[in-house]
């Protein structure tokens, strides 16, 4: 069969990453949005798009019938399920078929075999390939144990459990996110390695029998058993004798196993020695497939199509060559739990000399709470490990991200780390490495604020309807120096006939947009944009975002002392006490669902619950008042 025209029963990064390789094949492209997505890149790029009408997964996304439908109704001939949502789900691709659509991906037969992490393993074993075993019964002699998943990934759905008495209430948990995220609340248990190197064989196979190892990838960096940074080929694997040849065996055994077409990734964990064990199968394209053609030259999506299409592969694929690097780019705060971060993405701008990004946002884009909190990948290809870094890592810190938090200074300080360097990546990584400092230090960041008083300065002269002309809070008698707040600093200096007076510093030059200061003759560039309550300021070390306090600010919008604050848009998903109890320092006392996550609101102090004027299933937006704890007062005397 020819396809013509394909729908992409996805969203964002991976929508517009299998749109451009079907332009490049000549395919017309269908995009479907929820409510929430009717502004995404994604679906503006597209020929075609389909409204999904509500703005949760469960009524957009993860809606088989509302998907088929749209593909009907837009004339595609094909779906391509990108990754996530119902990519490896069996019954949406009968349903696809049954619609007498094209279904870019394996059979259904083989995704409800490999879909499944339960099934996939004891198939796996079958054939023998070793596995982690599943623990039904867990016992004390069993801890920690991992809960995950059996549908989908991402880290959605995993729990580390090291305690019993935690495993009923983190059980609950895992099941809400799974069904949110996939559809399926289905989890097991396994053992859970401390420590380990996550890796994976991407593979690939047509309808006529070649199967290919393509090559491997290595993503031991993980926060919360999401993947951080990818790379091909892995470190491990290529200081391992033999390893490679293994692990290659193992997965087009699995693949052949289950007659397998398409792209699919066999993932291992392994230790220093070179021992693995399956963990699963994923019978789709990886967010992380990038590295793959980086260093292959291949493009997977467009080998997707072809196979769908009933083409034949040659017998072997190409030879890989140099490396590539993959960084996750997240909206979140890695120095506060990781917290995902929402908002409006003022500025969006990556170099792009040498660099490959594969982004789901732009400049203007919003940053909400439906969905996973990737704004994009950003990947560098060279022909050795050490220059891929070192290439990676200037990007990121050139990189201009206005208005959302990001985890960008963390990925920039893991390129650059020593054990990084030395191919030290395994999955307790960011557990014994704390990477979460800002790459500003403190005298720089201090001359960032100076730069972002002395360009606001600027700002409201360009603005001055009145003797504009004046330099900044000019005096004919010198009384005291300017003050403005500047996040966490008040910024003190004068300009005068002599120019700027402040400790050590002088200025070169000033606009509203770019500051110049010599520090012992030393001249450094200071990029400077503003939008209301923020100051944003890019060095060529790195950037800082300051929150600038409102001159008059309103005493309404004053909260009451011991006032928990809800961080993120969400929806309260539990309730764990009630206004007038007592609660003890670190106690839950509700759940809030928030981009596919539920996040733990707890008791800062020992004390009494004030005030909770939440409840299950309420809508919460950023500032709303989840809970007000009242401390103990201090006993008299001690």
């Amino acid at each position: 069969m020819t396809i013509h025209s394909v729908l992409v029963a996805n969203r964002g990064e991976i929508a517009r990453r299998v749109f451009r390789t079907a332009r490049a094949l000549g395919l017309s492209t269908v995009a479907v949005y929820s409510d929430a997505d009717a502004d995404s890149p994604h679906v503006t790029e597209a020929d075609t798009a389909v409204r999904l009408p509500g703005a949760a997964p469960a009524d957009t996304y993860l809606r088989a019938d509302l998907l088929v439908q749209a593909a009907l109704d837009a004339g595609a001939d094909a779906i391509h399920p990108g990754y996530g949502f119902l990519s490896e789900n069996a019954d949406f691709a009968r349903a696809v078929l049954a619609a007498g659509l094209t279904w870019i991906g394996p059979a259904p037969e083989v995704i409800a075999q490999m879909g499944s992490k339960i099934e996939s393993k004891r198939l796996l074993a079958a054939v023998g390939v070793p596995v982690l075993s599943e623990v039904d019964n867990v016992t004390e002699q069993d801890l920690p144990v991992l809960i995950k998943a059996s549908a989908g990934g991402g880290g959605r759905g995993m729990r580390v459990v090291r305690d019993l008495a935690d495993l009923d209430a983190e059980l609950q948990a895992a099941r809400s996110e799974a069904l949110s995220a996939f559809g399926d609340a289905t989890v097991f248990c396994e053992p859970y390695l401390e420590t380990g190197h996550h890796i994976e064989v991407q593979i690939m196979a047509d309808q006529h029998g070649t199967v290919w190892a393509v090559g491997e990838r290595e993503c031991s960096i993980q926060r919360r058993h999401q993947k951080v940074v990818e790379e091909a080929p892995s470190p491990l694997v290529e200081r391992t004798d033999g390893m490679r040849d293994k692990l290659f065996a193992a997965a087009k055994a699995a693949a052949e196993a289950v007659g397998y077409t398409g792209a699919g990734t066999v993932e291992f964990l392994a230790d220093e020695s070179g021992r693995f064990y399956f963990l699963e199968m994923n019978t789709r394209l990886q967010v992380e497939h990038p590295v793959t053609e980086l260093t292959t030259g291949l493009d997977l999506v467009a080998l997707q199509i072809s196979v769908a299409e009933g083409a034949s592969l040659p017998a072997e694929p190409p030879p890989s060559h140099g490396h590539a690097i993959e960084v996750r780019l997240y909206a979140e705060d890695p120095a506060n739990d990781w917290r995902p971060q929402t908002g409006t993405l003022h500025r969006f701008e990556i170099p792009a000399d040498g660099i490959r990004v594969d982004s789901g946002v732009e400049t203007g884009s919003v940053v909400g709470v439906h969905y996973d909190p990737m704004l994009a990948k950003v990947i560098a290809w060279a022909p050795d490990r050490a220059t891929a870094a070192r290439i990676l890592a200037g990007a990121l810190t050139r990189s201009r991200l206005h208005g959302v938090k990001t985890n960008r200074d963390l990925l920039v300080q893991v390129l650059r780390h020593e054990a990084f360097r030395d191919g030290a990546t395994d999955t307790a990584f960011l557990t014994r490495h704390d990477l979460t400092a800002s790459l500003l230090d403190k005298d720089t960041e201090a001359l960032a604020a100076l730069a972002a008083a002395l360009a606001d300065a600027e700002a409201n002269r360009a603005a001055a309807r009145v003797l504009g002309r004046l330099p900044s809070g000019w005096r004919n008698v010198v009384s005291q120096p300017q003050v403005k707040v500047i996040g966490d600093h008040e910024v003190r200096y004068r300009i005068g006939r002599d120019g700027l007076t402040t400790d050590g510093v002088d200025l070169v030059e000033a606009t509203p947009n770019l500051v110049r200061l010599a520090v012992n003759g030393v001249v450094r560039r200071f990029d400077v944009a503003r939008t209301p309550g923020w100051s944003f300021v890019d060095t060529p070390t790195g950037s800082v975002a300051f929150e600038v306090p409102d001159r008059f600010p309103d005493p309404a919008a004053r909260t009451p002392a011991g006032s928990l604050l809800a961080q993120m848009p969400g929806t309260v998903v539990r309730v764990a006490a009630a206004a007038g109890d007592r609660v003890a320092a670190g106690q839950v006392l509700l759940w809030l669902e928030a981009m596919k996550m539920e996040h733990r609101v707890v008791a800062p102090v020992t004390g009494v619950v004030a005030e909770l004027p939440v409840g299950a299933g309420d809508q919460v937006e950023v500032g709303r008042v989840l809970a007000v704890v009242r401390a103990d007062e201090p006993v008299e005397g001690t």
